[in-house]
């Protein structure tokens, strides 16, 4: 039952150590390394996310306390914030985005049947493209350049809407436009990539287009378009109140995209807005359409669950080095949960399991029995209801 261990440490008997050890070695992490191997510094970064600490000097000060505990923790070695700061700003953080995508592999085939609220389309892959920003001082970090002369880091991810498992990360400066993104991820054929209008790029889009996938996305207030066909008439007690096939018809934009595409006109009765979207996809209702939209806060929630509740808001390095290799740990450490939620059976959402692994991560008991039915006096809040929790505005 592993009711004598530490749930810190039965949290590390679903890391991939073989995977692990073959990404070190192809970057030659553990060279001249005596003690301190990479596996150890991911076991201290992964605590530090796992339990929130807000610095390096944090997560050294917890683990001394415990140092008569760390092998049982799976730890071999105790060190100091220096010698942590010294291995972030060392070891290639290549080590940690190659587990990364390798975790992203593994994971995502597990919860490839998840549902999709209000949406059921079983013959795509649905998939939110949003970025989120990380502030920081262009001082400290003159590399991370953003708009108006400030530091930025900025986090640009394809995720899949069953399960709210990334499928894609790029981390870039922060005046790297969000659009780019759509020139250096893959489009397969039946991919039906929701976004905001920041990613409205005909160009890319049409290419999207060509390769068999779909987009659904915000028109731009000042696109011009003229109107080819009607394909529904709505009364002005439904949320639809248009469905139109049209062609692009300013200069740059219709060269771009020489094609017809479909543009559905929605009423969110909630905000009191109408929402205009555009689409390449025929064969889905306009209420689905409208739907998947909806179904983009996922990556919202995504992005603010893992900036307040894994420690990358504060950054605990400056170099480029240190940083990509803070926030790939981070992405490892919310792919880590999501397996052990997979492989467990756990009824909780990922979100619900780390708040369960957080406050319970150097209690000894057993990690099935918390997960499945955990001990209230343990738990000190749930996220149980995330979109009351989030603006998402």
């Amino acid at each position: 039952m592993n009711t004598g261990r530490y749930i810190f440490s039965q949290v590390t008997d679903f890391i991939p150590r073989y995977e692990f050890d073959k990404c070190v070695a192809r970057y030659f992490g553990d060279y001249h390394t005596r003690t301190f191997t990479c596996y150890n510094q991911f076991l201290y970064l992964l605590f530090g996310q796992l339990t929130a600490c807000q610095s390096m000097r944090d997560v050294c000060l917890c683990l001394e306390a415990h140092k008569s505990s760390l092998y049982h923790l799976g730890i071999a070695v105790s060190v100091d914030s220096t010698s942590l700061t010294k291995a972030n700003e060392k070891r290639d953080y290549r080590i940690y985005e190659d587990f990364g995508r390798y975790l992203i592999g593994l994971v995502r085939p597990m919860y490839s049947s998840e549902t999709v609220p209000d949406v059921n389309l079983p013959d795509y892959e649905l998939l939110a493209l949003d970025s989120t920003t990380i502030s920081c001082s262009i001082k400290l970090l003159a590399w991370a350049l953003g708009k108006y002369s400030k530091g930025a880091v900025k986090m640009h991810t394809l995720m899949s809407l069953r399960g709210s498992i990334p499928v894609d990360i790029h981390i870039t400066h922060g005046k790297w436009h969000d659009s780019n993104m759509l020139d250096v991820m893959d489009a397969n054929p039946n991919d039906l990539f929701v976004m905001d209008k920041a990613y409205v790029d005909f160009e890319a889009l049409y290419r999207i287009h060509k390769a068999g996938a779909f987009f659904v996305t915000r028109a731009k207030e000042n696109m011009r378009y003229e109107v080819l066909e009607a394909l529904g008439a709505f009364g002005a007690d439904s949320g639809n109140r248009g469905d139109y096939i049209i062609r692009a018809t300013g200069v740059k934009s219709k060269k771009l995209y020489p094609d017809p595409m479909r543009m559905v006109v929605y009423y969110d009765a909630d905000k009191d807005r109408e929402l205009t979207f555009i689409t390449n996809n025929t064969e889905i209702a306009a209420i689905d359409v409208a739907s998947l939209y909806r179904n983009r806060w996922k990556i919202e929630v995504f992005f603010k669950w893992i900036k307040q509740k894994l420690t990358i808001k504060k950054l605990w390095g400056y170099s480029q080095n240190a940083v990509m290799t803070q926030l790939w740990v981070s992405i490892c450490t919310y792919l880590i949960i999501a397996l052990i939620k997979a492989q467990i059976k756990s009824p909780y959402s990922i979100t619900e399991v780390a708040t369960l692994l957080s406050v319970s991560a150097l209690e000894k008991a057993s990690l099935q029995e918390l997960l499945i039915s955990p001990n209230p006096a343990l738990i000190h809040y749930q996220n149980v209801k995330e979109l009351t929790l989030f603006d998402i505005s």
